[in-house]
């Protein structure tokens, strides 16, 4: 069984924090978030994708493990 809370509760308000912030590497730091979180078997990351899809670093670092709209 995946760890379908991590977005909502890990991912989502990170990824929001980096954007507010325009955080000029977010993509670099989200690369890092998605690896870990994949690693404790997160399964939900399209959801998450979905919610930024209009964020270009953020799809290009869920892009760098292979998870595409």
């Amino acid at each position: 069984m995946g760890w379908g809370s991590a977005g909502i509760k890990i991912f989502d308000p990170v990824a929001t924090a980096l954007i507010r912030a325009d955080a000029p590497d977010r993509e670099t730091i989200l690369i890092g978030i998605i690896s870990a979180l994949q690693a404790e078997d997160w399964d939900t990351e399209l959801d998450s994708l979905d919610r930024f899809l209009t964020d270009p670093p953020t799809v290009r670092a869920f892009a760098h493990h292979g998870i595409t709209p």
